[in-house]
């Protein structure tokens, strides 16, 4: 290609508009994308402890949990459809509202996020690794963890730390490189294996007799008080949590959205969403509370249950069970990371660098940053204020998704003329001025005021789990107000 060309061209053959025929994506495949959305580490932790913290009002959180993934069901659907229709992934499909180079520089935000968060969860993923292999190590020569090697830290991380960090970056790379078939194979995998890990356990928590779990279950999760006891503020609470949660998913759905073989599947797909979470729900409570019946033969306190499955699993004693169960981890946390984290974050930086970078350089940028920030976290980036800086990027998000839509939806009244999104030629409708819609500026900037307000002002801070929804309304009037002139 010409440099005269070039000039002109942003195509990038992973981010060009999918052929039809290769819109395979179907329901069940959606199901699978949303099951491993929900099954990290995190959303274990943080929606057992949403029980602990209502008192096991299993209404409250049950009730606040179904809103909140009918609201991001609905919410992915509508930024989600106009990717499957043009078959195109989020950063494309932002040039439509911000122009060619402000897509660049409003996704590369997004991009950030998501390098960042990628860099921590490998981190966390490299500590399953090394207790593998410390499992292995004690069982062949318990002796050698006594070498001082062992012992020697850089960076706050011995030699096992160190090897199980690389590995874990690596594998990434070579796994997460290989395209959006592979994904779609490592995702439905995944989803399933971790849900079949989530059975066996609860199988085998519930198959004793002794320990009456489900009995312990019914009785201590307030089925017969929790309608008199419930409280509505409670499950907007509940709500807010979980959609923030989910936030950074609905931005990027397009990324995967594009492959979906029809709306109708698409549809269907993310209201799977309400039923992968009645399950997980019910399978972690369960799993939670049986554990600690497990370790103290019966339920002394649901104040000190644990909510972290490292934690139980640092409390089991049979190294077999202990393996297995961080087998199911590493599945659950790796898939995760791959579709909130690495692969958004590569479709950002070849819509950067459309005519620079391909699959497996934009790869590479991102295990080079991911590196950075995983030795760095525990020393620095955890205790010096980094993640508030994360937090009021993620601000953008609400404002982002909310020129989007108001843009293709109601201004340009779904109107998307696909050849030009890949010409910086004058004649493109999506030239704006130089590359720059700033009407979607001015929005941005002013959606960003309000949702950064829940993060930075104290008197908003009781509204930062809305700051998506919040920056989404505000920059969404104001777009429609400057551009429908």
């Amino acid at each position: 290609m010409s440099s005269e060309k070039e000039k002109f061209n942003l195509t990038n053959w992973e981010i060009v508009s999918v052929n039809p025929v290769d819109k395979n994506w179907d329901w069940k495949d959606m199901f699978c994308f949303w099951s491993v959305g929900l099954q990290s580490i995190m959303s274990f932790a943080l929606i057992a402890s949403l029980y602990l913290v209502y008192n096991l009002n299993f209404y409250e959180v049950l009730f606040g949990s179904l809103l909140a993934s009918l609201l991001v069901s609905y919410l992915s659907y509508i930024i989600g459809k106009p990717s499957q229709k043009h078959g195109i992934p989020f950063p494309v499909f932002l040039r439509v509202s911000s122009g060619y180079q402000g897509a660049k520089f409003i996704s590369l935000i997004r991009g950030i996020v998501g390098i960042f968060f990628f860099g921590v969860q490998t981190y966390f993923i490299s500590k399953s690794i090394g207790y593998l292999i410390r499992i292995s190590l004690f069982q062949f020569d318990s002796e050698i963890l006594n070498n001082d090697i062992f012992f020697n830290y850089f960076m706050t991380m011995n030699l096992i730390d160190w090897v199980s960090f690389v590995f874990t970056i690596l594998i990434q790379y070579f796994l997460f490189s290989r395209g959006q078939k592979f994904i779609r194979i490592f995702v439905n995998f995944s989803a399933l294996f971790v849900y079949l890990g989530l059975l066996l356990f609860f199988v085998v928590l519930i198959a004793d007799p002794e320990l009456f779990v489900m009995g312990t279950f019914i009785s201590k999760i307030n089925l017969e008080s929790g309608f008199t006891d419930f409280q509505l503020k409670n499950m907007i609470g509940i709500t807010g949590t979980l959609f923030a949660y989910f936030s950074i998913l609905i931005m990027n759905f397009g990324d995967y959205s594009r492959y979906v073989k029809s709306s109708q599947e698409l549809l269907k797909g993310n209201l799977s969403l309400v039923v992968s979470t009645i399950i997980y729900s019910f399978l972690l409570l369960v799993i939670v509370i049986g554990a600690d019946i497990f370790f103290k033969s019966s339920l002394i306190s649901t104040q000190n249950l644990l909510t972290n499955p490292t934690d139980i699993v640092g409390k089991i004693k049979n190294t077999y069970i202990t393996v297995t169960v961080l087998i199911f981890i590493l599945f659950a946390s790796s898939s995760t990371n791959l579709i909130a984290n690495y692969f958004p974050s590569q479709n950002i930086l070849l819509n950067l660098l459309p005519s620079s970078l391909t699959l497996k350089s934009s790869g590479l940028l991102i295990i080079l940053f991911g590196f950075i920030v995983g030795i760095f976290w525990t020393p620095f980036l955890s205790q010096n204020g980094s993640m508030s800086i994360i937090d009021t990027l993620s601000a953008f998000f609400g404002p982002i998704f909310g020129v989007m839509i108001f843009d293709y939806y109601v201004v340009k009244n779904k109107v998307v003329i696909n050849k030009d999104l890949f010409s910086a030629r004058d004649d493109s409708v999506y030239l704006y001025s130089g590359g720059w819609h700033l009407k979607a500026y001015y929005s941005f900037i002013i959606g960003f005021i309000f949702s950064s307000a829940t993060i930075w002002n104290s008197k908003f801070m009781f509204l930062d789990t809305f700051s998506f929804i919040i920056g989404f309304i505000i920059a969404g009037i104001t777009y429609y107000l400057l551009a429908s002139d």
